[in-house]
């Protein structure tokens, strides 16, 4: 009995009413709008024994018995009588949406992060695959009872023979174009086959859409020697992996370092253990650049985002969730990947605040990863040049297991960093706000075939209106900020 349930039905059961409710199987219903639940419901004898966990169930609510969809939480034995109990109506799925360990996660969020079930349900579980997008519905055949009866099928026409046959070898059902083309027959033979009884049909839903990615072979790429350090990482994590138990790793590597190749290494002999790997990175526009590096290694790799249309992204969790992906990227999201055989998980540059959700339910990917990678019995490994302050403090006394990069690949050395004070430098105006020093740089760097990257850290054409010969800024008269500079309309704004 739910809490809210729990208030209203305070009296005592007589023995005979308490002996049916221990008999009456029930599921609890969690919504994601108000209210939130959760709420008890019978569960009718044609549901029984096919109701599970993340799966939505519409049922009646409120006194008018409004349907509204639900997800399932949990089955059980009811502790009222059935006929105070509600009975589900309906059923949206017929089977789970998320395997068990990510229901435990679900339940871990609403609890820490003080959040309905049902709306982290509607966070987990993506838009694309609670809608079904991209699957279209399919008539399949399958052969009925009376394909068993040998003498009956002897005396069928020989193509009706032949086509049923064909769809007894294939072992499963198949399309009806399937069968015509194995069978190399019209679809009149199969429509008297199905009229006589010999042949099922049934509909199904199933997968509309392709990837592109999934049409590409790329060319492997064998993995590089490694130094000194990343031997000793990898042999760090090859340890946690071979332990079977829980264990988070900090691999504290400066810029170069060669985290990466760490990574993937680690991953391949994840991945020889017939396991998957959920790599988070920061920022939505840095997965295309890490799927590339891990393509050119991994047969599979599976890529999670919220800016992928509803199609593909159903598409990519159907393939994780059949344990077709080896390994699977993306941002924060990617942390919820129904991943049926995770064997680690890769959270690099742990201390980007992008791992942060902003919107309900806010939860910080590096903890959820942490509870994750506990429920699954799996290494969390946690890249960064520079952690977090609670990362690093948790590894420097021992709650984490701490491994250094200090040296990058081959001993090279860091960039050349040069602060140019724009009040001693000159400034082109011909060219902007730009300092001659800086100017010179991006002439010798094309000259040479390079590239330049300027990185404008807010909008406007300027971002502050400066003095050449004293240095004074114009700034705000309200709140002392520096005033951006807009080319349209010549405006100065805060």
């Amino acid at each position: 009995m739910s809490f809210q349930q729990g208030e209203l039905f305070q009296t005592d059961l007589p023995p005979w009413e308490l002996d049916a409710a221990n008999e009456t199987p029930c599921v609890t219903v969690a919504f994601p709008e108000a209210p939130f639940g959760p709420y008890d419901y019978r569960i009718p004898s044609e549901f029984a024994g096919i109701i599970q966990p993340a799966m939505r169930l519409v049922v009646p609510l409120g006194k008018g018995n409004r349907e509204v969809v639900g997800y399932s939480i949990s089955v059980q034995t009811a502790s009222q009588p059935a006929s105070s109990l509600k009975p589900v109506l309906k059923l949206v799925d017929h089977e789970p949406l998320c395997k068990a360990q990510l229901v435990q996660l679900i339940h871990w969020m609403s609890r820490y992060y003080l959040v309905p079930l049902g709306q982290v349900f509607e966070a987990v579980i993506p838009a694309g695959v609670r809608a079904g997008a991209g699957t279209r519905n399919q008539m399949l055949l399958r052969p009925s009872e009376s394909a068993g009866d040998e003498a009956a099928v002897r005396s069928l026409p020989t193509k009706q023979r032949q086509a049923l046959q064909q769809l007894i070898l294939a072992d499963e059902p198949l399309s009806l174009d399937q069968l015509r083309h194995l069978a190399q027959c019209s679809d009149a033979v199969i429509k008297k086959l199905r009229d006589s009884g010999f042949i099922e049909s049934y509909s199904e839903r199933v997968m509309n859409f392709e990837a592109e990615s999934a049409k590409n072979i790329f060319e492997r790429i064998p993995a590089p020697a490694l130094s000194a350090d990343q031997r000793i990482a990898l042999k760090t994590i090859f340890q946690a992996l071979d332990s079977g138990e829980h264990s988070t790793i900090l691999l504290h590597g400066v810029t170069g370092s060669g985290k990466t190749e760490v990574y993937m290494q680690a991953i391949e002999q994840v991945v020889s253990y017939g396991r998957q790997a959920i790599v988070l990175v920061p920022e939505i526009s840095l997965t295309p650049q890490t799927r590339g590096r891990f393509q050119h290694r991994f047969q599979s790799v599976s890529v999670l985002h919220s800016n992928m249309s509803g199609p593909e992204r159903h598409y990519q969790w159907r393939r994780i969730a059949e344990g077709q992906a080896q390994v699977i990227i993306g941002p924060r999201s990617a942390i919820f990947a129904p991943t049926p055989y995770a064997g680690i998980i890769i959270l690099d540059e742990e201390h980007e605040n992008t791992f942060k959700q902003e919107t309900i339910p806010r939860y910080h990917a590096r903890d959820v990863a942490i509870h994750r990678a506990s429920i699954e019995h799996i290494p969390l490994v946690l890249g960064s040049a520079t952690p977090s302050l609670e990362t690093y403090h948790r590894a420097s006394i021992g709650r984490y297991k701490y491994v250094a990069l200090p040296r990058r690949v081959m001993n090279r050395p860091l960039p050349e960093v040069t602060t140019v004070d724009l009040r001693s430098s000159r400034i082109d105006v011909n060219r902007g706000a730009i300092s001659y020093p800086l100017v010179k740089a991006i002439d010798r760097t094309l000259a040479e075939g390079g590239q330049t990257i300027l990185l404008l850290n807010r909008r406007g054409y300027a971002t502050s209106i400066q003095c050449p010969s004293c240095g004074y800024v114009v700034t705000c008269p309200d709140c002392d900020l520096p005033l951006t500079h807009h080319r349209d309309g010549s405006k100065a704004t805060c």
